[in-house]
């Protein structure tokens, strides 16, 4: 593979590929392109009632790109589930990088001053393409979720893109859907007005739980 610059990362994005490692102790990278591509349509994304009470309970500290990194490695960590995983440091180095140019992201649950569970992906156009998600603490990883398909709705985004879709996110409503009309519902949203980065750092880090499920519930 030649060398990744993060203007090719992100023409690449555009056009519904993404590189991958076959583990984290693995210097060279492939791209992928799925047959079958996961999505969670954000009109009918659905919380389940335990995690809505969760929520409102306010058990974690909502922070965004607070840790960037941290959150990277901590999706990158081995356990007894996943012992091994593709995010190797040429993938931690590019997304850094994405990262400091405005165009990768991170949600994060903090718990007692500590990393509790997160996510990061790419924010391009219209499109958030979810990369990695962990959780420390139950139900970690799921608030996170939750809080970046209210900012997704809030900034206007059109596709919320998972890559692959796991038990864990069917719960949710991901669906499974063939890549040419993935390709279709992306070249629509890549290249929308409706969406950016900008638009993703607007919701305020202070909103309330309730105002997170509210905006939720009123599109789905």
């Amino acid at each position: 593979m030649t060398e990744i610059s993060p203007e090719l990362l992100l023409a690449a994005y555009a056009e519904g590929i993404f590189p991958m490692a076959e583990d984290s102790n693995d210097p060279t990278l492939y791209w992928v392109d799925p047959d079958l591509r996961g999505i969670l349509p954000l009109n009918s994304f659905h919380v389940p009632r335990r995690l809505a009470k969760t929520i409102r309970q306010g058990v974690f500290e909502i922070k965004i790109d607070h840790n960037f990194q941290g959150t990277m490695r901590a999706c990158a960590e081995s356990n007894k589930i996943r012992p091994s995983t593709w995010i190797s440091e040429r993938i931690i180095d590019l997304y850094t990088n994405l990262h400091e140019l405005g165009y990768a992201h991170s949600i994060e649950c903090w718990r007692e001053g500590e990393l509790a569970g997160g996510l990061y992906g790419v924010s391009l156009g219209g499109v958030f393409f979810g990369e990695s998600m962990f959780s420390r603490i139950a139900d970690a990883s799921k608030v996170a979720l939750v809080y970046l398909v209210a900012r997704l709705i809030n900034g206007g985004y059109m596709l919320l893109d998972t890559q692959f879709v796991t038990d864990h996110l069917i719960q949710f409503g991901a669906i499974e859907i063939a890549r040419s009309e993935y390709k279709a519902l992306l070249e629509e949203a890549v290249y929308s007005d409706a969406a950016s980065s900008a638009a993703f750092m607007s919701m305020s880090k202070d909103a309330l739980p309730s105002e997170i499920l509210q905006s939720i519930n009123q599109t789905s």
